[in-house]
């Protein structure tokens, strides 16, 4: 059988690092990594392509040092067809203002601070990639600059740097490879994904499968932030005229990150861009134009500020698209049930540690800023006890081992996103009423939420996997080797 082809849409963090690394880590009969697209997301992106670097300079590390005491290298799909193509996607979401969570995941997205950036213009992947070098080259942290100044500069790098735009990079390689060949996985906003699919629709829907991280239909989101001490001392700062990733840190952030966490009812990265995966998933619906969200970008907008690009203007999708999208949905309700438990990540670092595993100290660190963080915003919970879910691994796991009988999909769900609601952006709504109207065929107003006669999506969604209590040991035992 030929191995699963996949495109990960990443904004890299903790579990999207963590997702990276167990698809790297697969066998290459399973698995082949064709691109990286990278989006904004938790972070801005520069930070966010940043974090891919340093991946594939700690992956590199480890490969050299795995040989140079014996062990098995492992990471063999990476080493079967590397370099991998690692793109650069939109600083922004198609209609609205950039939302973060670097409150969270830090201002770096692994737990610690940033490598100052500075404010920038609209750049393109070709100015993005030098500004990140530049940057580098003159940064203050020196460890940090090396790290990124060197991947870039390397000519046998495990990693290529693509000067296309995250989208156009997609569209390219569904049209180079067999129709119902590639497998997109989308672990942050879907943006890159929306513009794709309205650029060009029919070769979006050659993709054969779209596995997302996102939504949650049952289950409670994330905790709200406590407040930092910092707004005490700043309780009325004027929200200003520029966007959340342009801010530097300082109270003036901390009060917009306040303002811009994921609603009660809303996971992060549909709460990031609802109109793109309500669009994305409006391609699921035998009737795209009964779930067309009416948010829609406007081709004449708002002025902006010089620095920020032109919100693009999508069109509505053609009539009689030559198919219907698949798309397999991971929410938090079985996302959040996969634990990495500290206990067990520091026994299976701990004698790799002692030996200098270049990749186990990168990983003990975000892990161990990402374990202190929930310990100290999350009562009743301590040092020894602490887990993280993390969310996105087990979209890389479903794509690994997508024959293993034990997975658990409910097929067909018509979920729609919530992308206009002051307290429910982001939100999946689903009829829940017993009683159907008889106007099933009805194309607006409450009759679009029946689902009957072709409107609505329909939407795979996960609702087991082959098992919670194996989960954290695979991960660790894939990525690290036994």
């Amino acid at each position: 059988m030929a191995p699963r082809k996949i495109i990960i849409d990443t904004d890299p963090g903790v579990d999207d690092i963590l997702a990276i690394l167990l698809a790297l880590s697969a066998s290459p009969e399973k698995l082949q990594v064709l691109l990286i697209s990278v989006t904004y997301g938790n972070i801005d992106l520069q930070n966010c392509l940043r974090n891919a670097i340093s991946l594939f300079h700690y992956v590199n590390k480890e490969i050299a040092w795995r040989e140079s005491v014996g062990r098995s290298l492992g990471f063999e799909t990476l080493r079967s067809s590397k370099p991998v193509v690692v793109a650069i996607g939109p600083e922004q979401p198609l209609a609205e203002n950039a939302s973060m969570l670097d409150f969270f995941h830090g201002q770096d997205g692994l737990g610690g601070p940033h490598l100052s950036l500075g404010q920038q213009p609209h750049l393109t992947p070709a100015e993005t990639w030098q500004h990140l070098l530049e940057v580098a080259e003159t940064s203050s942290a020196p460890e940090q600059s090396e790290i990124i100044a060197k991947e870039m500069k390397n000519p046998s790098s495990l990693f290529t740097q693509s000067q296309t735009p995250a989208h156009l990079e997609i569209l390219k390689l569904l049209r180079d490879n067999e129709p119902n060949s590639i497998t997109i996985v989308a672990i942050g906003p879907m943006t890159n994904l929306a513009l794709a699919a309205a650029e060009d629709p029919e070769t979006f829907l050659k993709v054969k499968e779209i596995v997302v991280m996102g939504g949650h239909i049952d289950q409670a989101d994330n905790p709200a932030l406590q407040p930092p001490s910092s707004l005490e001392q700043a309780p009325n700062i004027p929200e200003p005229p520029f966007r959340l990733t342009r801010q530097p840190p300082g109270p003036i952030r901390d009060l917009l990150n306040m303002r811009n966490q994921t609603a009660p009812v809303a996971d992060f990265n549909t709460f990031a861009d609802p109109i793109a995966a309500a669009r994305v998933y409006t391609l699921t619906s035998p009737k795209p134009h009964t779930v067309m969200p009416f948010a829609l970008p406007l081709p004449l907008c708002e002025k902006q500020e010089e620095d920020v690009a032109p919100l693009p203007f999508l069109p509505s999708y053609p009539d009689n698209l030559s198919k219907r999208l698949n798309v397999t949905l991971f929410p938090i309700d079985i996302t959040g049930k996969h634990v990495l438990a500290r206990g067990d990540l520091e026994a299976s670092l701990e004698p790799l540690l002692a030996a200098k595993s270049p990749l186990a100290e990168w990983v003990s660190a975000f892990m161990k800023a990402t374990f202190d963080k929930i310990v100290s915003t999350s009562p009743g919970v301590s040092r020894d006890t602490v887990g993280v879910p993390v969310h996105d691994v087990l979209t890389i796991w479903y794509c690994v081992d997508y024959d293993d009988p034990k997975w658990e999909i409910s097929e067909g769900e018509d979920l729609r996103v919530e992308t206009v609601g002051q307290w429910t952006r982001g939100m999946f709504v689903a009829d829940r009423r017993s009683r159907k109207r008889k106007d099933d065929d009805c194309d607006d107003g409450d009759g679009r939420l029946t689902g009957g006669n072709g409107n609505g999506n329909r939407l795979n969604r996960c609702v087991g996997s082959p098992g919670q209590d194996i989960f954290g040991g695979l991960l660790l035992k894939r990525i690290f080797g036994s």
